[in-house]
């Protein structure tokens, strides 16, 4: 049981959740409709968005949709976004979750590659703003809420495209906000820390990186889904409704 908190300014809302199937996503959709939010989010992975939305839907009563389909296919991501929010009405908060942190050789990525780390990890973000603006400029209020990374902070080896994808995220937040605060829409950054997630454990988190990550944080202990996704509910809720253009660490003090 926890005490965290509840907003009663979301429920009924529209939020729409790129990569929400699994990870921090998955949590981030999931604490949306908790608090009584209608919910719709995309994800690639066809198998876990199925079964997140089949357990939502059971277990509470707000709307929720998955839509499955590559984010990079930026035809489609509009598409979607716009069936969405005509569908609803409205369009109050967009979060941008998806992304690929792959590894590189900064010597051995080719074009190609490079063009796919910035699809996924910087296009997606933005045309799914682009969508997804006119629709909050017309209601006069809307929320968009991106995820970042710490390891624009710390530039680790091996991630020169997914570093440089999430620092223009920073910078395309503060751009965006600044633009469209006249029409009372909010624009900010989330930056996490390792968050761990399957697939962290699975390809990257290892016994020997997590001992050298809790050397390096203020805060003892693993960061979960949950603290990001709390960050997200704050952000997009009223009670945040002067902030904006603004970037937030969560990362236990490690940078």
């Amino acid at each position: 049981m926890n005490n965290y908190a509840t907003y009663p300014s979301l429920k009924g809302k529209s939020i729409y959740i790129t990569g929400g199937a699994t990870g921090i996503g998955a949590v981030i959709v999931e604490q949306f409709v908790k608090q009584g939010a209608n919910v719709c989010f995309n994800d690639i992975a066809e198998q876990q968005g199925s079964e997140l939305h089949a357990k939502l839907t059971s277990d509470y009563e707000a709307q929720v949709q998955f839509d499955c389909f590559d984010v990079t296919d930026l035809n489609t991501l509009k598409h979607h976004i716009e069936k969405y929010a005509n569908s609803q009405g409205q369009l109050d908060v967009l979060v941008n979750n998806v992304a690929n942190d792959q590894r590189h050789s900064p010597l051995e990525i080719d074009p190609q590659g490079w063009r796919d780390c910035m699809a996924v990890n910087l296009d997606a973000t933005f045309f799914a703003c682009q969508a997804a603006i006119p629709f909050m400029r017309e209601q006069r209020k809307g929320n968009i809420i991106n995820l970042s990374s710490i390891n624009v902070l710390i530039g680790p080896k091996q991630m020169p495209g997914y570093v440089a994808a999430k620092s223009a995220l920073n910078g395309l937040g503060k751009s965006l906000a600044n633009q469209y605060g006249e029409y009372q829409i909010r624009v900010n950054t989330i930056l996490p820390g390792w968050v761990v997630t399957d697939k962290q454990k699975d390809l990257w988190l290892t016994p020997e990186a997590e001992r050298e990550w809790q050397k390096a944080v203020a805060l003892r202990g693993q960061l979960k889904p949950i603290q990001v996704a709390n960050m997200a509910l704050f952000l997009a809720a009223d009670d945040s409704d002067m902030i904006t253009g603004q970037q937030f660490v969560i990362d236990a003090g490690r940078t």
